[in-house]
């Protein structure tokens, strides 16, 4: 399988698909969440987006659907194009899919030997590699601390620092290798975990994204539509929360005369959904997935 939907039926029906509705899935990938939105519509539109060329040999025959091969910051631009704005719906599965990981040679997995590469978009130019071997000792420690929340993010910096010395770091075995020297006993795997995650986010722009589509979605939605959103980690988790509760990602409260918050949207899941254990034993990647689901005003 090239991915296995995460909380599909919980994000398929908090999207309240109308049969003549037009939705987008942000993150095509196998096609699973765009699969099931199909079912619901009769005279609807569905457009999916993924910035991955290996996503394209999923894309769907039916008059009813259009793949777009880009990244979903581009969402507002390419809705325009097509004549689709305003949309009803819009849906996205963040982070990496299985598909990605279960390639070594893509470099986004702790357990395959690869190369340092976990670019989702191949066309665009930095990699892990780059980022391990080029970025200076400090610019790391700032990457760990902030995206991989790793607590001795200045001792992996400065191991990374001392091994590229003496020769390149090529491959993800090497980067293991190093990094486990810093990870505490018996808790290696959740280490390197937070080391890819910082990486990964890094190569991709993915907390720069993210924010640049939330505040498209918000253009792009009709007045009633639904944005629902599964995250992977507590970084994305926190600026999907705050853009839903108060309209901007620091999570500033603005209220009008009478005491009311001022947001352009009605949070429709009060706590984010997480997954039942029936589907993290089929997929443990659920396991850390959670959906917020919010209406436009």
């Amino acid at each position: 399988m090239y991915h296995r939907p995460v909380l599909l039926n919980e994000s398929i029906e908090l999207l309240n698909i109308q049969p003549g509705g037009v939705y987008v899935d942000a993150t095509f990938g196998g096609g699973g969440h765009s699969k099931e939105i199909l079912k619901r519509l009769e005279s609807g539109k569905l457009i999916a987006f993924d910035q991955d060329e290996d996503a394209a040999a999923n894309a769907i025959e039916d008059p009813r659907f259009t793949f777009v091969n880009h990244n979903f910051r581009f969402i507002k631009n390419f809705l325009r194009l097509h004549k689709q704005v305003p949309v009803d719906g819009i849906l996205a599965d963040l982070g990496v899919s299985s598909h990605q990981i279960d390639v070594p040679a893509r470099g986004f997995s702790t357990r395959s030997e690869g190369a340092l590469d976990m670019r989702m978009d191949r066309r665009k130019p930095l990699t892990a590699h780059t980022i391990i071997n080029t970025y200076t000792e400090e610019k790391l420690v700032g990457l760990f601390r902030m995206y991989g929340e790793i607590i001795n993010a200045r001792k992996l910096a400065s191991r990374i620092a001392e091994s590229r010395r003496e020769k390149e770091i090529a491959s993800t075995t090497e980067l293991v290798a190093i990094a486990k020297t810093c990870a505490a006993k018996g808790k290696e795997n959740k280490y390197l975990a937070q080391v890819f995650q910082a990486l990964r986010i890094e190569v991709n722009q993915e907390a720069e994204i993210l924010e640049e589509f939330l505040l498209h979605c918000l253009d792009v939605l009709r007045s009633g539509g639904r944005l629902a959103v599964i995250s992977y980690h507590s970084l994305e988790d926190k600026k999907v929360k705050n853009f839903f509760r108060t309209g901007n990602f620091e999570g500033e409260l603005k209220k009008d005369f009478y005491g009311n918050i001022l947001s352009p949207w009605e949070v429709v899941t009060r706590k984010g959904i997480v997954a039942g254990e029936k589907e993290i034993e089929l997929n443990s990647r659920a396991r850390s997935a959670r959906l917020r689901v919010a209406e436009k005003k």
